[in-house]
């Protein structure tokens, strides 16, 4: 090749890269247009792009994030990430929900089965109260009589500590039976706190069976929902074809 033929092949790629490469342009946020071999410092926070010579738009350049729009941008990715496994936990409830109950009668009686052992605990400390109170009472009587017979041991010359053990064991009693108080009241709060989780439950179950909750739930609880009524009709086949006691 001589030396015309590289001058010319060498222009054709200088052109060819120009076309190739072309330019970067942007409208900047007052409306003044930008254009520059290199990306104009006025183009940061506006939408660029680069362009082909004939005009052609190469690809878009999105506006580098400030350290706010950073911060926004993070701060909704958090949202989304606490939203969703909010609603993940909703549909694992509901689905739940509809595997154990079948009825809405089956929440009350539930409920009450579970109250049943916390207001034992209730009748328990009542009962252990009653015995303190019982007990504080005969200890009353004792230091009487120990307070009344008191001048009679002093002037024989007798000591007796019988007055000091009486009114330890009455400060043990009286610690136990603030202890039974304040178990009482967490027992009574116990059972509130679960009446209520009931109550919102069976709200929930009375909406999901009404077709408010999310469609996708719905769909995964109709198998569960056919094997609980297939049961519940397996049962009352099984009651009507048992013998009856004459």
């Amino acid at each position: 090749m001589n030396n015309g033929n590289k001058a010319l092949a060498f222009t054709a790629a200088a052109l060819l890269s120009l076309q190739a490469h072309g330019a970067f342009k942007c409208v900047d946020e007052k409306g003044a247009t930008h254009i520059g071999e290199t990306p104009p410092e006025q183009c940061a926070k506006v939408v660029m792009y680069e362009v082909t010579t004939t005009g052609r738009v190469l690809r878009t350049i999105q506006p580098s994030l400030t350290e706010d729009q950073v911060k926004a941008r993070i701060d909704a990715d958090e949202r989304k990430k606490e939203a969703d496994k909010a609603s993940f936990e909703q549909k694992r409830k509901d689905l739940a929900l509809l595997a154990t109950y079948s009825t809405e009668a089956e929440f009350d009686v539930t409920r009450d089965r579970n109250i049943e052992p916390i207001n034992g605990r209730i009748k328990s400390a009542q009962d252990r109260m009653a015995a303190i109170d019982k007990r504080n009472k005969e200890l009353e009587d004792e230091l009487e009589f120990y307070k009344a017979g008191k001048s009679t041991k002093a002037a024989t010359g007798k000591k007796s500590d019988a007055g000091s053990v009486l009114v330890e064991e009455q400060g043990r009693l009286k610690h136990e039976k603030s202890v039974l108080a304040r178990n009482i009241v967490g027992y009574e709060k116990e059972i509130a706190d679960l009446k209520s989780k009931f109550e919102v439950d069976r709200k929930r179950w009375v909406q999901l069976k009404a077709g408010k909750g999310d469609a996708s739930v719905e769909a995964e609880a109709k198998p569960i929902e056919a094997k609980a009524d297939a049961k519940v009709d397996a049962k009352a086949a099984a009651a009507k074809a048992a013998p009856k006691k004459n």
